[in-house]
């Protein structure tokens, strides 16, 4: 049997490679997109008064979790431990992802970062920025041409 040589196809190989390895390293949500859980999901809502910023963390303990405000934006670590199994027979597959993460999420308004407040429900984080004082008065006049 003879096999025709077609040497444009290792190219458009490599320009898949190519193309998988900018997209993930230019977006961080890619991850998530696909379902992989790598960094933690949130969900941002802003009011008059405040921003709503809600977390799945799930799996993970408050305590092996790391909240840090700023007037900017909102960092979070966490850990996920993997579990000690003692089996010695068998075999286990996963989709879990165990170990360090990190995720900063950049916020639409300056806040009063002294003054958020957290709950941590089932899997859930919610925290509650209140915005800067300035935030809430700023008025913007809008030119008409």
């Amino acid at each position: 049997m003879i096999v025709r040589y077609n040497p444009w196809q290792e190219f458009n190989s490599i320009q898949r490679q190519m193309n998988r390895l900018f997209d993930d390293a230019l977006s961080p949500l890619t991850e998530l997109e696909k379902g992989n859980g790598k960094f933690p999901a949130a969900e941002l809502h802003e009011t008059a008064d405040a921003v709503h910023l809600k977390l799945e963390v799930p799996g993970i303990e408050a305590k092996d979790l790391d909240v840090q405000v700023t007037e900017n934006a909102v960092a979070i670590t966490g850990e996920r431990k993997s579990e000690t199994k003692t089996e010695d027979k068998g075999r286990t597959v996963t989709e879990f992802h165990y170990g360090k993460f990190q995720r900063v999420i950049p916020l639409p308004a300056r806040i009063q970062n002294t003054s958020v407040t957290a709950e941590y429900k089932d899997g859930i984080l919610n925290l509650t920025l209140p915005k800067a004082q300035e935030e809430k008065n700023k008025v913007v006049k809008v030119n008409l041409a």
